[in-house]
Parts: C-alpha cells; structure tokens; sequence
C-alpha cells in the first residue's frame, strides 16, 4: 500500500529538506520502496547521501506546506546512527512514528526513480491522533496542490470544492488552517497560469 509520510533528507549545504513522500509499504516497515521524480531536491539528496527518515504523522499542516514549498525551518534533531556517515540524518521532532533509513537507488530511467530503502532505526514519539476525515481530505488537496500544471483548472477547482465540503464538516482548526493554506496557493497558480 502508499503510506502518505515526510521524508528529511540533507541537502548539501547542511540544512535539511522536508518533502511529503506516499511510499509502498509492507506491514513491517522493514524495507519499502519511495519513487521521487529525479528532478526533486529528494532525489538529489538521497544520490549524494542515501540516508533520510520516513515521518509516519498526523499533522497534515505540515504536509500541506511542505507540498507546497511553504515550509518554515522545522525543529530537528539528529537520529544516533553510529552505523551512517556523516552528516547525520534528522528527523522531525514533532511526529508519530519515525523510520531512519539507507536508500539504494535501483532505476533511475523514468521520471520517477525507484529507491528500496532499508530500516536501520525507527521510533515512536506521540499516539497518532485517530482517523479525520478532514486530515485525509487535506492529504487530497495537498496532492493536487502539486498538480496544478498538470490537471485542468476546472478539474481542480471542482475536486477542491467537493474536499472543502469534507473540510467544513469535519474539520479541527489544524485542518482549517491547511485547507485555507493549500486553498490561497491552488487560486494563485491558477490564476497565474490564466495570465
């Protein structure tokens, strides 16, 4: 199955990069395979140092922004692997479940890159909150978020509509905040691509 997730990894300059990441998973988490596009800062990162850590959260704010490019630096810290060259990897400290790994590039011939990754540490921080039917429509809109020079705007602007239905429902004021994030960004990149 996809499992929707962040993934850190470091960028060259030693900051670290949030990017929301859906990898197929098995019940184990002992391995599992990410396809990023080889454009993305995530595949760049993880060629020039196959290290990261899968975040397993709840906190579809942060999903939203890092989907968008809206991130502020989040708090990190580093994961003690003594079995991973520097630089160390970093995780979020605000997170349900965390998994370091090693990736292994396997083909790189399409647009998407296929990496298995290998667990070398995991670890619980806080209880996933529970389901929302908001948090996944939020998840939804952070998807198409990314696609706006992909889909048609009517398209988008329908499945948006249908989701802000689930949002207005549903949602708790984390999931309001995201959807009206993910909203303002989703009508500017129309707007902008209609001009």
């Amino acid at each position: 199955m996809i499992l929707e997730g962040l993934v850190t990894t470091q960028n060259a300059d030693g900051t670290t990069n949030v990017s929301p990441m859906g990898p197929r998973v098995g019940p184990e988490l002992e391995t599992f395979t990410l396809r990023p596009f080889r454009t993305s800062t995530t595949y760049h990162n993880l060629q020039r140092h196959p290290y990261g850590v899968l975040h397993i959260t709840d906190d579809v704010e942060l999903l939203a922004a890092a989907a968008i490019g809206r991130l502020p630096p989040p708090p990190v810290v580093a994961v003690p692997l003594t079995a991973v060259p520097p630089p160390a990897v970093m995780r979020l400290v605000d997170t349900c479940r965390w998994l370091a790994f090693r990736a292994t590039l396997l083909a790189d011939e399409s647009e998407r890159a296929t990496l298995t990754c290998e667990t070398l540490a995991s670890g619980r921080v806080r209880d996933f909150f529970g389901f929302n039917r908001a948090k996944h429509a939020v998840v939804e809109a952070a998807i198409l978020a990314t696609r706006t020079s992909l889909l048609p705007p009517k398209q988008i602007r329908e499945d948006f509509a249908r989701l802000a239905m689930i949002v207005e429902k549903t949602a708790g004021e984390q999931e309001r905040r995201a959807f009206a994030l993910l909203t303002s960004y989703v009508e500017e990149q129309l707007e902008s691509r209609a001009s």
